[in-house]
């Protein structure tokens, strides 16, 4: 019933690439939950006006936070998943020569 050791994964090439591509989508994200926010503070009122399907804005722009934090995540996953691929074939390409 006991885990062994974590696997070791060895040294991360594209470190510098998922951590500026992270802190990139962290600002998008930030910007349009800043506006959702401003919206509540400003004014509440707009947040009952009827958008979509009789659904009003307040319900739409959360979900609508909801899924795009799910759509970057994969976006995130996908575009970091690449880059570690392209960094491991170029340090082995290196390390060949």
């Amino acid at each position: 019933m006991f885990h062994g050791p974590a696997a070791d994964c060895g040294p991360d090439h594209a470190v510098a690439y998922k951590t500026r591509f992270g802190i990139i989508m962290f600002v998008i994200y930030s910007l349009i939950y800043i506006g959702f926010v401003a919206i509540n503070v400003i004014k509440p009122s707009l947040m009952a006006i009827t958008v979509i399907l009789g659904l009003n804005l307040a319900v739409v722009y959360g979900v609508g936070l909801i899924i795009f934090a799910l759509v970057l995540a994969l976006i995130y996953n996908r575009g970091c998943t690449r880059q570690e691929h392209k960094a491991q074939a170029e340090h082995e390409a290196k390390e060949a020569q």
